[in-house]
C-alpha cells in the first residue's frame, strides 16, 4: 500500500507540473502483456522496415523515438514483430491531425501473477508492473494517455491456473486506471491463438471483457497462424492482430 501511494502521488505531481506542457494531439497507448504482445514474429520484410512518420515509441531509455520493429526489449535475442506497430499506424491513419506514442511494456513468459505491485518475474529478473508504471510516468507529461492494449494468458492457460484469472486481470485494470487517473480508460485485450486447444478454452473466460459499459473490449484471434513453436503468432498474424486492436480501440469515444 505504501508503494502504491507513492506511485500515485508521483503521478499526480507529474500531472500538475506538466499541465501546460502536454500536447493534446499526442495520443499515447500502453502495450502490455507477455511475449505475443512483445512480438516474436520473424523480422522479415515488409515488417522489418515498416514505419510511420507520426508513430513513435518509448525506447529503453524512456525517450520517444520513431517506432519500428522490434518495439520491445524484454528478451533482446528473440524479440521480433508484434502487433503494436500496426496498431499505432492504424490509429495514426485514422486521425491525420494527431501523433501516436506507444509505450512498450510487455515481458515474455510472465504470468498474471507477476502483473501486480512488486510482482517479480524470475526468468527476466524484472518487476513487470512496477517497470511499466515507471515508463508510463515517464511518458505521461508529453501527451494524453488514451488506452491500453493487452495480450497475455499463455502462461495461465492451464485449467488450474485460469480459475481466478479474470479477477486478477480486473484488479490490474482498476489499478492502472487509478494510477493514470482515468476511470474509463479503454482497455482492449486480445484472444490467444486458436492453434492451441488450451488457448481456445482460455479464450472462453475472456468473453467477459467484451463490455463497452466497462470500457473494455476483446479482439478475436480467429484465423491467425502460429510460428513452428505453436505458441507465438507469425509476423503476418501479429500484424493482423494489431489492426484488430485498432479497430476495437476506435470504437471507444
Amino acid at each position: 500500500m505504501k508503494y502504491f501511494l507513492s506511485l500515485l502521488l508521483s503521478l499526480l505531481s507529474i500531472s500538475l507540473w506538466s499541465q501546460t506542457k502536454i500536447d493534446p494531439n499526442f495520443h499515447i497507448y500502453i502495450l502490455i502483456g507477455q511475449s505475443n504482445m512483445a512480438g516474436r514474429g520473424e523480422m522479415i520484410e515488409p515488417f522489418a522496415s515498416e514505419q510511420h512518420e507520426r508513430v513513435q515509441m518509448l525506447n529503453a531509455q524512456n525517450k520517444f523515438v520513431q517506432a519500428k520493429h522490434p518495439m520491445h526489449f524484454d528478451k533482446p535475442s528473440i524479440v521480433g514483430v508484434g502487433p503494436g506497430l500496426r496498431f499505432g499506424i492504424e490509429m495514426a491513419e485514422h486521425r491525420p491531425d494527431i501523433k501516436i506514442g506507444l509505450i512498450p511494456c510487455a515481458v515474455g513468459g510472465t504470468s498474471i501473477n507477476s502483473w501486480k505491485i512488486q510482482g517479480y518475474d524470475e526468468a527476466t529478473k524484472t518487476h513487470p508492473l512496477d517497470d511499466a508504471i515507471q515508463r508510463i510516468m515517464a511518458a505521461k507529461p508529453f501527451g494524453v494517455i488514451k488506452g491500453i492494449i493487452w495480450h497475455q494468458g499463455e502462461s495461465d492457460s492451464s485449467p488450474q491456473a485460469r480459475i481466478d484469472y479474470i479477477p486478477k486481470l480486473q484488479a490490474l485494470i482498476r489499478l492502472l486506471r487509478e494510477l493514470i487517473q482515468q476511470p474509463n480508460l479503454p482497455f482492449v485485450a486480445g484472444e490467444l491463438g486458436y492453434f492451441n486447444s488450451n488457448y481456445q478454452e482460455f479464450n472462453q473466460i475472456l468473453t467477459v471483457l467484451n463490455s463497452p459499459n466497462h470500457h473494455t473490449a476483446l479482439v478475436s484471434a480467429q484465423g491467425l497462424e502460429a510460428k513452428a513453436d505453436n505458441i507465438h503468432f507469425n509476423s503476418s498474424s501479429a500484424n493482423i492482430l494489431g489492426k484488430r486492436y485498432a479497430e476495437a480501440m476506435l470504437r471507444f469515444p
